[in-house]
């Protein structure tokens, strides 16, 4: 039977890491620093008729973790900050023949992987896909696909990530994350790309973008944006030939991530509610203009932004072993077929549509 690692199984999003493997009749393997919180997770599994295997490893015993992932498949990591603790997961993953995907949205561990571990991944051949969450994953998808809608005799221009979700509920481990790489929120963090580079600075041209097709039930006309610091920028101008690349979150939203302190964190509970959740919606949008003056928008949509967190990792991972993916590390829309990826999220309750 197939194994699958959850490295930071008993986080929040790790719990829903393991319940999704679990649902799909996955064996796991469940790793992580802390004995007792893994056996509690474990426990709570076996009563629900889940098959666990603990396995204790921290990031900082690097044959301790290579040996917990050995006879796995695949290895999602659910641990954070990426930034602190999520460089070690990967390499003991390539190193023990895995593939790999996590949960990231964290811009400069992102570049890392990107720029540290492609040798390694080809050479073991194994797959490496980082930022496969409600952000990353599908905004990575659906801006290639809306890019493709200008046609391929079209050059793309400039073309616009959007992250236009409205505010809700976080866990302690987003916003411990957010605080971490609180340097890339302000105005002056971040990447963008432009004529074949990156450049520092989340800078954006646009103040406003069109309300999606799908997702803004209720809105009409323009929404107020900012620039932020999304993971597809690192990610899509590897598979999309745009001459500019900016990402942008609604402007109500994005301040909210520069307000953080230690004592709010701290304060907060593990992560949202059952019924928080479900009441919670995520809306990646995506805005292409050609050079000859064409355009396209698209957007994808869903709600329980955690839990569908959890199913796009999961529906990567499984992707991975099934076969099919190039060998190396591969942004989402490198390593799968954009829409038929998105169609298997549909009867999750994603929503998507592409125009142009």
């Amino acid at each position: 039977m197939t194994e699958i690692a959850v490295y930071g199984a008993s986080g929040f999003t790790g719990r829903l890491v393991v319940a999704e493997l679990a649902r799909r009749g996955v064996r796991v393997v469940l790793v992580g620093r802390d004995e007792g919180r893994l056996r509690r997770v474990a426990v709570a599994g076996t009563a629900a008729g889940t098959d666990a295997d603990v396995r204790v490893a921290g990031v900082e015993e690097p044959a301790v973790l290579v040996a917990a992932f050995d006879g796995c498949a695949a290895v999602v990591n659910c641990v954070a900050p990426f930034e602190s603790f999520g460089e070690p997961v990967v390499r003991a993953a390539v190193t023990a023949g895995c593939h790999y995907v996590d949960t990231t949205g964290e811009q400069p561990y992102l570049k890392r992987v990107f720029d540290t571990f492609g040798e390694a991944a080809e050479g073991a051949g194994v797959t490496v896909v980082p930022a496969l969450a409600d952000d990353g994953g599908p905004g990575d998808l659906i801006a290639h696909l809306t890019a493709a809608a200008l046609g391929r005799d079209a050059p793309v221009e400039s073309l616009t990530i959007a992250d236009l979700r409205l505010p809700g509920g976080v866990s302690r481990g987003t916003a411990r994350t957010a605080l971490a790489n609180r340097r890339l929120w302000g105005r002056d963090g971040g990447l963008h790309w432009v004529d074949g580079a990156w450049h520092r600075g989340t800078v954006a041209r646009c103040e406003t973008v069109p309300v999606p097709e799908v997702g803004a039930e209720g809105e009409r006309g323009e929404l107020k944006v900012a620039p932020f610091a999304l993971p597809g920028i690192v990610t899509v101008p590897r598979h999309v030939p745009a001459r500019r690349v900016e990402a942008v979150m609604r402007a109500e939203v994005a301040p909210l991530f520069t307000a953080l302190s230690e004592e709010l964190v701290e304060a907060l509970p593990d992560g949202p509610g059952p019924a928080e959740r479900a009441a919670a919606r995520w809306l990646m949008a995506a805005y292409a203009d050609g050079a000859d003056g064409r355009r396209a928008r698209g957007a994808v949509t869903g709600t329980d932004g955690y839990g569908l967190t959890a199913v796009i990792a999961v529906e990567g991972a499984l992707r991975l072993v099934a076969g099919g993916s190039a060998p190396g590390v591969l942004a989402p829309s490198q390593a799968f077929d954009p829409a038929d990826f998105l169609a298997g999220l549909e009867p999750h309750g994603v929503r998507w549509s592409v125009r142009a």
